[in-house]
């Protein structure tokens, strides 16, 4: 009975022995599960951490580019870097989790990001630059462009008062109407008696003038407005048109005041002159230099 006894209680401490093995290794379980449970979610959250850092990276490199419009476009290879290491990132992320090998990743991304900005940052002070430059350039040019526009339209006013200036002026154009009785004139002022007219001007000194042989043509115009001619042929052009004449006038002008006088002499047949106001005209070089007027009654 008492080898029973005895047996009895080394088998009942045996299995308090074992219960208490067990409770310790429920309890070893439990802690390890514990543990491996909060390492799990603090990898979780390392991870949504990663990724927010990712998102913001990111977005602040796109708002960069937008930024900064067509200048990023000279960056594109660099942009493209970015881009990639990105992706390769989010798919880290998705699929297979190593911290440290994310992190390298993340660290080189970030050193890209802010040499990318660096360099855009550069590229606009050079475009910003350049612009400037440009500006004061194309204000220099403006301004050129100016003075060269003033100094030709000072050409061209000073071109238009040489023209001006350099033309033969006829000054008192006087008529004087004849009656001819063989080798003798007479001075009359009767048109039935008028047989010869004289036409007297003073062309005046200008040192502008090209000396030479200068054409002058006179014209006489009836009262009524009829411009006596001595042949259908007697034309020259003047402002672009053919118009009669009533004496040409072969001079040689030497650049100094000479007096000047020619005739027109009625044919036989001619009838009597018209009574009345007759205008005198001198042209010469596509002008009208002088003008006078003379009555016959």
């Amino acid at each position: 009975m008492e080898e029973t006894s005895s047996g009895s209680r080394k088998w009942k401490i045996f299995v308090a022995i074992l219960a208490l093995i067990i409770l310790a290794l429920l309890f070893w379980l439990f802690f390890q599960r514990s543990q491996l449970m909060n390492l799990v979610d603090a990898r979780e959250v390392e991870k949504i951490e990663m990724q927010k850092e990712l998102d913001s990276l990111m977005l602040e490199h796109n708002n960069i580019k937008e930024i900064y419009g067509t200048l990023s476009d000279s960056l594109s290879s660099k942009d493209s870097i970015i881009q990639a290491n990105a992706v390769e990132i989010r798919k880290l992320l998705d699929t297979q989790y190593e911290y440290y090998k994310i992190r390298k990743k993340m660290a080189m991304l970030q050193k890209v990001a802010q040499g990318y900005v660096h360099q855009m940052d550069s590229l606009y002070t050079v475009n910003r630059e350049l612009k400037e430059e440009n500006e004061r350039i194309r204000q220099v040019v403006r301004t050129e462009q100016g003075r060269n526009q003033n100094l030709i339209k000072d050409k061209e006013e000073l071109t238009q008062k040489m023209n001006q200036a350099a033309v033969l002026q006829a000054y008192g154009v006087n008529t004087t109407a004849y009656k001819v009785r063989g080798v003798n004139s007479n001075e009359t002022d009767k048109a039935n008696r008028t047989d010869k007219l004289k036409i007297c001007f003073t062309i005046g000194e200008n040192p502008l003038i090209e000396l030479g042989t200068k054409i002058l043509y006179i014209r006489i115009t009836r009262p009524d407005n009829v411009v006596v001619t001595k042949s259908k042929y007697d034309v020259f052009v003047f402002n672009g048109q053919e118009i009669p004449y009533s004496v040409r006038e072969d001079i040689n002008y030497a650049g100094k005041t000479m007096r000047v006088c020619v005739d027109w002499i009625k044919r036989d047949n001619d009838a009597a002159a018209m009574k009345g106001r007759y205008m005198v005209g001198v042209f010469f070089d596509d002008r009208e230099i002088g003008q006078g007027s003379f009555e016959l009654r």
